[in-house]
């Protein structure tokens, strides 16, 4: 629930970070003990980092690829989102 309301607040890399150092073993199942991909996903793709940290424990299947897609939109979505906005303020 704490994570759920950092979210909201803070937005998804303040979850990342606090998920990581609360529980960094489960960051570690979830990209096999590297570290470039977590970072790389923390810089690019905060969403699809997240969902793929909840749904990679039980294995990527079924619904979960919904999921991932869901998240990797709203990434796109907000990069999208901020070019856009970027562009009338020019």
């Amino acid at each position: 629930m704490c994570l759920f309301i950092l979210l909201l607040i803070l937005g998804p890399r303040a979850v990342i970070v606090v998920w990581w150092l609360l529980a960094p073993l489960t960051w570690s199942v979830a990209f096999g003990g590297t570290l470039l991909l977590p970072i790389l996903g923390f810089l690019i793709l905060p969403w699809t980092t997240l969902m793929y940290v909840l749904v990679v424990p039980g294995g990527v299947v079924g619904l979960d690829f919904l999921w991932l897609a869901l998240a990797l939109f709203a990434d796109i979505a907000s990069h999208a989102g901020g070019n856009v906005y970027r562009r009338r303020r020019a």
